[in-house]
């Protein structure tokens, strides 16, 4: 790939975000949203089965139908989802379209299977990566391309849920053996998307076997649940060493967030 390839890549790399302000009044082209399809359909997958439906919903009156869905979801997530910023959902309100990547498990039956119980044990679990992972790889596509065209885009995974799953296939009519894996919202950013926290380059990449001093502990993983997660999950700066109240909010775990080393014992547990 030339530099120039890569530079383009990564440019929408780094502009696609999770998006939950949309401008009134717009809409978008069924051409515009065939070419964000069309990049979910060369997604790769396990077997080449290509296990997903992508169910596009631009008509304002079946939109509002969906909508009305995740709202309720909204509400159920507010109650029960323990220790999970509530997400509210009325933005919505001004998609220009909702994309939904459908799961069908059948064709995992085309993914390696054991030849004796103990390795169709160990095979069926993996099958289950493989189909996730195969759907994902569909899901982030589609959010590039989402953003290559000018748009922006978020990312709901609510509709996977029993309930929420029930309610869409009651309203756009697809079959209990597909799921809502993935639902994508898509419309024209209120304003310029920010950048959100990414971890050093240098702490997620080993080369060649992996490095103990760059595994979180436990206590690390524990203090992000507890402390940072609202912080890293909604603010606008890649890099918290350029937080205003970073030594606040991170205290003696703030190299671990800046740096290569997050566990300088090197121990593993």
């Amino acid at each position: 790939m030339s530099n120039d390839c890569y530079d383009a890549l990564i440019d929408v790399v780094e502009r696609r975000r999770s998006v939950r302000k949309f401008e009134p009044g717009k809409a978008v082209s069924r051409e515009t949203l065939l070419k964000i399809a069309n990049a979910g359909r060369w997604a790769p997958s396990g077997a080449n089965v290509q296990p997903w439906d992508f169910l596009v919903i631009d008509d304002p009156d079946m939109r509002d139908r969906v909508i009305e869905v995740f709202l309720r979801q909204a509400e159920r997530l507010k109650e029960f989802a323990k220790g999970f910023p509530a997400v509210y959902k009325r933005y919505l309100n001004n998609t220009v379209a909702i994309v939904i990547v459908l799961g069908d498990r059948r064709w995992a039956m085309s993914f390696p299977h054991g030849t004796t119980p103990e390795s169709e044990a160990e095979y069926a679990a993996n099958n289950d990566n493989i189909f996730y992972s195969s759907l994902g790889a569909a899901m982030q596509n589609i959010q590039l391309a989402v953003t290559a065209c000018g748009l922006t885009s978020a990312w709901l995974s609510g509709g996977g849920e029993n309930t929420t799953n029930r309610e869409l296939s009651e309203v756009l009519g697809y079959p209990p053996s597909l799921t809502a894996f993935g639902t994508v919202p898509i419309g024209y950013p209120v304003k310029k998307v920010e950048r959100r926290f990414r971890r050093p380059l240098e702490q997620v990449v080993h080369f060649n076997s992996y490095q103990a001093d760059q595994f979180r502990p436990d206590e690390l993983v524990k203090f992000h649940h507890e402390h940072i997660r609202p912080f890293t999950m909604y603010r606008t700066q890649e890099n918290v060493a350029e937080w205003d109240d970073a030594e606040e909010k991170f205290g003696d775990w703030l190299a671990a967030y800046t740096g290569r080393i997050t566990n300088p014992g090197g121990e593993l547990p």
